[in-house]
């Protein structure tokens, strides 16, 4: 037997035993067979380990045919003349069905009697030691390459023979409470785990993978063994080990089903970045530099057993990420970390700033001086900005009058004239003095503070940084988690313009961010922007310089689906975005060209005339995770846009479209799935006259973005549940001819 992988896949708490002996069951798989001229492999086969099994094999001893296979036929009926032959498309997935009642063996397709026959030997029982296959019939037929080859998204054993109508209202992926499986296997959402717990290990042979929430066998042998450890109790995981003492093995198999847990997850995206493990809430990038050659980037998360910190990750190409030990987190006077900057000064040594939890604590900065930024040390000075109340200072100034500035979020330092700036938020300043009705002016919606420095240790308050216009932000709007640096003019960096920008979010409408003028160290705002206009979605920005001279951000997507303390995981960022300035001075944006690395296979669609009504469909390209470039011109059509995770029967999409009537960019998400907001979000976008419509979209499992004529972008994660919501369709309201269009597979980047 040629097992070219081992996976031990061994549950974190004590095992749940087999139960007793099972002899009538209930056989049930939902597959689709790669192809219909093959012979003799099982798409579900339970095995006693001494040469007997029952199996739903197909083709063996007759071509295109379902069949109760056992060992030697000794349960299976040979003359199969009136069994219907499968039809089944190779994107078509049928229900099997085998129940073993007494002597009565039936099998169902999709509900509906395909056969039944009265057996001549008695029923095979399974015990503790039994084996589940997929792939191969049985265990002795391992070395053989009769496997099934195609596609299996649930299989189950049931230890009792369920009735026609039950097996009708069966739904892959879905429990029933009234029946519950003895075995069961949801490729969709447990990749390769089984359920119930009873079948512990499993062995892979040959080209076996999970893909688009199935498992698929390509072939030659290929086939997964499931078997139990026989009752025997798993070890709890170590709560403690250090690093100088040997690895525990329970610590070695829980990290390795943890990774192929993940990897099984339909929403964990491949090339966007994820929290690795445990909680992002909140998941607020920060402390972003580029130092040696390398981008750094941190993360905020909730590390299990400690508190808030920062975890570490750093990349020379901003798509493949290494992860260093965590940067900041709770101790030295911190009960943890919030959201902060960073800066690295001209000798080479990297400063993190951040907000010390919690309580009337303030500002903390941490230092690392390193080349490679593993170690950093908490000031001794900590907090260098003091607060008087949770992220508010009250004192007064030298002429005896109250003063009251916020300390929470701190932005990223920046040098000017031999002396550091920082900036902080002003939310807790906002709910405290600026919310009730008839507050002062001064008090309501988004303000900054400016502080300086001459050594990085005392740092003095000056002024708020910008005057609010009431005409871009109202009042129940806050500026945390703020970016402030020079602003290119161009994707690629160069000089940077006259212009800076600053990014950052109110905690109810999300990011946003202001281009302007930084002169006598004040902030003079010339337009205004937002970067989600519907909630939250898109959120805590930090951005960099590079070595090159562009400015990069990035954002948390805070659009969590249910269960993810369950899954081990929460947090996922939008693309790195390159940011510059226009001629008209605004804001351009657009994905980083080092994403382009990540294109496979690549489809050219024809230029197209599309109508109302009609679709245009995009083949031959992954539906989950992909980028497509379209460019077109509308003429008449009100509408142009894509269709993406569609399933076939339409239940199952979400719309992307530019609306050329109201001038916007539209993501209609409420038909994305089953969890997720479903919300339609509009962001202004008015073409030149003759200009083209160009859309760039990114879809990567559960994050769809897209990019429009680098003026403006939408974010938003989406939640299908539909196993072919893998449809891609260039669609259009009135008439748009479609000038070109093109779409490669993206490469997954992230490790698991």
């Amino acid at each position: 037997m040629n097992i070219l992988l081992q996976i031990s896949l061994m549950a974190a708490t004590a095992m749940t035993t087999m139960s007793a002996p099972i002899t009538d069951k209930t056989l049930v798989v939902w597959a689709s067979p790669a192809n219909l001229t093959q012979r003799g492999g099982s798409a579900l086969s339970i095995d006693d380990g001494s040469k007997h099994f029952d199996g739903i094999v197909f083709g063996e001893l007759s071509p295109k045919k379902w069949m109760p296979g056992s060992d030697t036929y000794q349960r299976t009926q040979q003359d199969q003349t009136n069994w219907p032959e499968e039809n089944a498309s190779t994107t078509e997935f049928v229900q099997i069905a085998i129940v073993y009642h007494g002597a009565e063996v039936q099998i169902f397709r999709d509900g509906k009697t395909y056969a039944h026959y009265t057996l001549k030997n008695p029923q095979q029982t399974f015990g503790p030691n039994a084996t589940v296959l997929f792939g191969s019939r049985h265990m002795d037929a391992m070395d053989k390459e009769n496997s099934f080859v195609g596609r299996i998204m649930d299989a189950r054993i049931y230890d009792k023979a369920l009735d026609q109508a039950t097996l009708a209202a069966l739904k892959p992926g879905e429990a029933t409470p009234t029946t519950k499986p003895w075995a069961w296997w949801s490729f969709a959402d447990e990749g390769l785990r089984e359920k119930t717990g009873r079948f512990t290990e499993i062995s892979l042979v040959g080209d076996v993978k999970i893909e688009n929430g199935c498992l698929v066998l390509n072939g030659k042998g290929a086939s997964v063994i499931s078997t139990s450890t026989s009752g025997a109790k798993t070890e709890a995981v170590p709560q403690r080990w250090s690093f100088d003492s040997p690895v525990p093995d329970e610590v070695v198999k829980s990290a390795r089903l943890l990774r192929e847990r993940m990897l099984a997850d339909p929403y964990r995206p491949g090339y966007h970045f994820c929290v690795p493990e445990d909680q992002g809430m909140p998941g607020d990038p920060n402390g972003a530099f580029f130092a040696n050659g390398a981008y750094h980037l941190m993360y905020l998360y909730n590390r299990t057993g400690s508190g808030f910190c920062w975890g570490h990750i750093s990349s020379v190409d901003l798509i493949h990420w290494r992860h260093h030990p965590d940067a900041i987190g709770p101790g030295n006077g911190d009960e943890g970390c919030f959201s902060g900057g960073a800066f690295v000064d001209t000798d080479g040594s990297a400063y993190l700033s951040y907000w010390m939890l919690w309580g009337a604590k303030g500002i903390g900065l941490a230092k690392s001086d390193n080349s490679t930024f593993d170690r950093w040390t908490k000031f001794a000075e900590n907090p260098v900005i003091h607060s008087t109340e949770w992220g508010i200072t009250e004192v007064k100034d030298s002429q005896g009058k109250p003063l009251i500035y916020g300390t929470a979020d701190p932005s990223n330092i920046w040098k000017k004239d031999g002396h550091y700036y920082m900036l902080t938020g002003n939310l807790l300043v906002l709910n405290k003095y600026g919310r009730a009705e008839g507050s002062p002016l001064s008090m309501q919606g988004d303000h900054l503070y400016l502080f300086q420095s001459k050594n990085l240790k005392d740092w003095k308050y000056l002024h708020e940084f910008y005057e609010r216009n009431p005409k871009w932000t109202d009042r129940s709007e806050d500026n945390m988690c703020p970016s402030f640096l020079p602003l290119p003019s161009s994707p690629d960096g160069g000089k940077p313009s006259a212009k800076h920008l600053l990014l950052h979010i109110s905690h109810n409408k999300g990011c946003q961010y202001y281009v302007g003028s930084y002169r006598d160290d004040h902030f003079i705002p010339d337009n205004h922007g937002r970067m989600t206009w519907v909630d939250n979605t898109f959120f805590a920005p930090e951005a960099l310089i590079d070595g090159h001279g562009r400015q990069i951000m990035w954002a948390w997507l805070t659009d969590n689906p249910s269960g993810e303390k369950e899954k081990g995981w929460s947090g996922v960022y939008g693309l790195p975005r390159t940011l510059w300035l226009s001629e008209d001075g605004t804001l351009r944006m657009g994905p980083v060209k080092e994403l382009e690395s990540l294109r496979g296979q690549q489809v050219d669609i024809k230029p197209v005339e599309i109508k109302t009504g009609e679709k245009v469909a995009v083949k031959g390209i992954s539906g989950d995770s992909f980028e497509l470039e379209a460019e077109s011109t509308l003429g008449k059509s009100a509408r142009f846009g894509v269709e993406v995770r569609a399933s076939a029967d339409g239940s199952e999409k979400t719309l992307i479209y530019f609306d050329s009537t109201t001038n916007e960019l539209v993501f209609d998400a409420t038909h994305s799935g089953s969890d997720g907001r479903k919300v339609i979000e509009r962001a202004p976008l008015k073409l030149k006259p003759g200009e083209t419509l160009k859309l760039r979209i990114f879809v990567d499992k559960s994050v769809v973005e897209v990019f429009a004529n680098d003026r403006q972008a939408i974010t938003r994660r989406v939640y299908p549940t539909k196993p072919d919501s893998l449809g891609i369709n260039l669609v259009a309201d009135g008439t748009a001819k479609m000038k070109h269009a093109r779409a490669w597979t993206m490469a997954p980047s992230n490790p698991y």
